[in-house]
């Protein structure tokens, strides 16, 4: 049996919102703007960070017998410091009234489209996400990840600039 929220019908779906986070301080403002000015049933803080080992180069070959055993006690620092910052994205959203958790998620081929990915697979109503709003001819030569959600994502995004 579903039951329904304040202001909401039963079987309505909930609100759910993507909150890109790396711990820039736009990406910061972004938490609090979306604390300030949005309502969600479910805010997901979401930290893509990059996996220092992606596995054994496909090009090379193991001349020595079975392949060595991976070093289970060794921790990934990328890893480690995509948590810490996840975590801090993910105090700052509660601390902005959020219903937050976090999420960390490895980035497979770009910061983009780990986001993306991750909107689709939550159905996400809104993603929310800061940008260096670059200009000019450098703007041209590196779009920001912000300006890749928007173009190829199929959902809403808010985007907010750094402050002033």
């Amino acid at each position: 049996m579903t039951t329904a929220g304040p202001g909401r019908t039963a079987g309505e779906k909930k609100t759910v919102i993507v909150i890109a986070f790396d711990g820039s301080p736009t990406a910061r403002r972004a938490v609090h703007y979306a604390g300030r000015f949005l309502t969600a049933d479910r805010a997901v803080v979401l930290t893509v960070w990059s996996p220092m080992d992606r596995g054994p180069d496909p090009l090379s070959y193991d001349l020595d017998g079975p392949p060595d055993p991976t070093d289970t006690d060794e921790v990934d620092i990328a890893l480690a410091e995509a948590r810490r910052i996840s975590d801090e994205g993910l105090e700052i959203a509660l601390a902005s009234g959020l219903p937050a958790e976090a999420l960390c998620v490895a980035q497979t081929y770009t910061v983009w489209g780990a986001i993306i990915d991750v909107a689709d697979e939550l159905d996400a109503d809104l993603i929310v996400t800061g940008t260096r709003a670059t200009t000019g001819l450098r703007s041209l030569i590196q779009s920001s990840v912000a300006d890749h959600v928007m173009r190829r994502g199929q959902r809403p995004v808010l985007i907010v600039p750094p402050g002033p």
